[in-house]
C-alpha cells in the first residue's frame, strides 16, 4: 500500500511562483512512474508533468519551461515536488499527484490541492 499526501497550493498572483509537494509513504518500492495532474470544473483531469522510474520528465505544452518536476528520497519515503513559476490564470485548478506501481492495476492518487492564480 502506498499513501500520497499533498501540501502546498493556495492563491498566487499571475507571474508568481508556487511549489506543490507530495509525500509518498508505505511500500514506495513498488512505485514505477509518477505524475502531476490538474483538474478544472467540468473538465477531465489532465496531465501536467510526468517522471519515469529513470527520472525522465515530460511536461504538457502549456507548462513547458515554467514548471519543474523533481523527486527526492528518504528511507521508505518519496518526495515529489512541482515547482510552478511565472504562473498564469489558466494554471488554476486542483492539482493531484499520482503514482503508478509495478502491481498490475494498482495506482494511487493524492488528495488534491487547490491552486488559484488571480490578481
Amino acid at each position: 500500500q502506498v499513501d500520497l499526501v499533498q501540501s502546498g497550493g493556495g492563491l498566487v498572483r499571475p507571474g508568481g511562483s508556487l511549489r506543490l509537494s507530495c509525500t509518498a509513504s508505505g511500500n514506495v518500492y513498488i512505485i514505477k512512474d509518477v505524475a502531476w495532474y490538474r483538474q478544472t470544473p467540468g473538465q477531465e483531469r489532465e496531465m501536467v508533468a510526468t517522471m519515469t522510474r529513470w527520472n525522465a520528465t515530460t511536461y504538457a505544452d502549456s507548462v513547458q519551461g515554467r514548471f519543474t518536476f523533481s523527486r527526492d528520497h528518504a528511507l521508505n519515503t518519496m518526495f515529489l515536488y512541482l515547482r510552478m513559476e511565472n504562473v498564469k490564470p489558466e494554471d488554476t485548478g486542483v492539482y493531484f499527484c499520482h503514482a503508478d506501481t509495478y502491481v498490475v492495476g494498482q495506482d494511487h492518487w493524492g488528495q488534491g490541492t487547490q491552486v488559484t492564480v488571480s490578481s
